[in-house]
């Protein structure tokens, strides 16, 4: 579990790493990729192993009885999160922005309004309106420098959407949703007859002292209305096996999600359950244990030291490895602050504005890499804002 080793991922098709350039005119060579959600780590070798049976093998055949594979999710989330699946519940997606998109044509029509709380993972919008639904954006408020959900603005949109797609634990906020919080959620979506899905896809990526609770146990009373959504990729870092989980516990929406599968010809990927299966295991545990103890160095690392920088604010992190930095302290234009951060620090970010209503003056970092590297970025950074200070 050496987290510091440096891994040259240029030239083996990274999406972070090979596509920087031609995005934001940051050179590979020596610039820093802190935008696209992967991590710079080597999944564990239980991960690793189970890939070279598949080779040693030699055999890419279709997939059966995969009995093993949802005995694993089920052990998983029984032993991580205290939550009792039932392995007829898991539907295995290409991924949860796949997962979501298949939630949204299962139980909505052309035309409908789907609710986010934004500002929130910028794919959700995007297949959204893919779909030809509306999304509807009930912006985030900030209380005590975390973000909170305004139900009184949710209430006066209520009579607009049909579904709410919710974040949890949030990104790009990095909120872990308090058992109150998604019970209060729950609620509005009872009351206003609403599908609830609810992507907990960094459910595993956790602080100390933040306990992620699945909205499947705090609010086990809306299962009809419920579809949970989870996956190993971001855990583990295996983000391009494409491999989700959809677990829908109420038999008349699992139907439906049956057959709005059935009707796309969608079916697992050999290698993403092999994969799954191996990673959701005690071995798998003990690493993301220590993934979260190195990762926690690391959030420390940059928050304190952005924070800093007069001008600049990093969001309190509960979860995930996305810092989310306000620029509005500084009074700058969004054209301003970027080009500090991509011209003279050299760094690839995500763009607030991305994320929807209320990004406008952020800018998320993924500090998921070797700590050699978080130091070299926000001394840079530091560099870039030293008028500031």
């Amino acid at each position: 579990m050496n987290f510091d080793e440096i891994i040259d991922r240029r030239g083996a098709h990274s999406s972070k790493w090979d596509k920087m350039e031609r995005m934001y005119g940051v050179s590979p060579d020596d610039g820093i990729p802190m935008w696209v959600a992967d991590m710079d780590f080597r999944p564990p070798d239980c991960v690793r192993d189970a890939l070279q049976g598949m080779v040693d093998h030699g055999i890419f055949g279709y997939y059966g009885d995969d009995e093993d594979y949802r005995d694993a999710i089920g052990w998983w989330m029984k032993n991580r999160h205290g939550w009792e699946i039932d392995p007829a519940a898991i539907f295995s997606t290409h991924g949860l922005v796949n997962g979501t998109s298949l939630c949204v044509h299962s139980w909505t029509e052309p035309g409908d309004g789907i609710l986010l709380f934004s500002p929130v993972y910028h794919a959700f919008s995007r297949v959204i309106r893919a779909a030809n639904r509306v999304p509807v954006e009930c912006p985030l408020v900030l209380e005590d420098g975390r973000y909170v959900m305004d139900f009184d603005a949710a209430e006066a949109l209520a009579d607009q959407v049909k579904m709410v797609v919710f974040c949890s634990p949030h990104n790009p906020g990095g909120r872990v949703w308090s058992p109150d919080e998604i019970r209060s959620l729950a609620d509005y979506c009872e009351r206003h007859d609403l599908m609830l899905v609810c992507d907990e896809i960094h459910q595993d990526l956790v602080y100390p002292g933040q306990p992620h609770t699945p909205a499947a146990i705090a609010a086990p009373e809306i299962s009809h209305r419920l579809a949970m959504l989870n996956a190993p990729t971001k855990t583990f870092n295996l983000a391009g096996v494409h491999n989700g989980n959809v677990i829908v516990h109420d038999e008349k929406l699992r139907a439906q999600f049956n057959a709005t599968m059935m009707g796309l010809g969608i079916s697992p990927n050999a290698f993403g359950l092999h994969l799954e299966t191996a990673a959701y295991s005690p071995e798998g545990a003990k690493w993301v244990d220590a993934l979260m103890r190195y990762l926690d160095g690391n959030r420390v690392l940059f928050d304190d030291a952005i924070n800093r920088i007069p001008g600049l604010v990093s969001m309190p992190l509960q979860g995930t490895y996305l810092a989310w930095v306000n620029f509005e302290g500084t009074g700058m234009t969004a054209e301003e602050y970027t080009r500090r951060i991509e011209k003279d620090a050299r760094i690839a970010v995500n763009y607030g504005s991305t994320f929807g209503r209320g990004g406008e003056t952020y800018l998320r970092f993924n500090f998921a890499t070797q700590r050699s590297r978080v130091t070299e970025a926000v001394a840079r950074i530091a560099d870039a804002f030293s008028d500031l200070q």
